[in-house]
């Protein structure tokens, strides 16, 4: 019984998120919030909570190419890229790649996410301003995992939502490293 439970549940979350997704592309400005620059702007101030309580901001990482992406430990499509994320972290972070992961999550799982996967990348804690902030970015669905690709000049080159495959990730990564 508890597996066709969670059957059921697992397709509810998967038609949900599916859903989400359609919304997002097809719903009048194409997922457009705010205008890239003031996104960029906003994203890079943003005082967000490490897990370890500090404060940090992604505007520390300015000058880089900026893959910064909101996702969660429960979220089935964000366990599946991170590790992709930290393959490409290793294989691109000297030339100039930089991984942020955005989680909308309890500190404490995520530092034992972290631990689990090898996370070789700064993982940040969401706060209420931050989902507003995501909503604004163009998330107005509220899929996770979502992400954002900033170049070097702090243009914004991409708005994904939903789970990246790593060509997709790569094909964008190329021209800017």
């Amino acid at each position: 019984m508890k597996t066709r439970t969670f059957a059921v549940f697992a397709i509810v979350a998967g038609l949900s998120a599916a859903g989400g997704v359609a919304y997002y592309l097809h719903s009048p400005g194409g997922g457009a919030g705010m205008d890239a620059g003031e996104v960029v702007g906003r994203v890079l101030a943003a005082p967000l909570a490490d897990i370890k309580g500090g404060s940090q901001r992604i505007g520390q990482w300015r000058g880089r190419v900026l893959v910064i992406n909101y996702w969660a430990t429960w979220c089935a499509p964000c366990r599946e890229e991170i590790p992709m994320f930290v393959r490409l972290q290793e294989r691109y972070g000297d030339r100039g790649l930089q991984f942020v992961g955005i989680a909308i999550d309890q500190p404490g799982k995520v530092a034992e996410f972290a631990a689990e996967f090898s996370v070789n990348y700064p993982l940040l804690i969401a706060g209420v301003d931050s989902l507003e902030l995501l909503r604004q970015a163009g998330n107005r669905a509220g899929v996770l995992p979502y992400t954002l690709v900033i170049d070097r000049k702090g243009n914004l080159v991409s708005r994904e939502p939903g789970g990246l495959k790593e060509a997709r990730l790569e094909r964008l990564l190329q021209p800017l490293l």
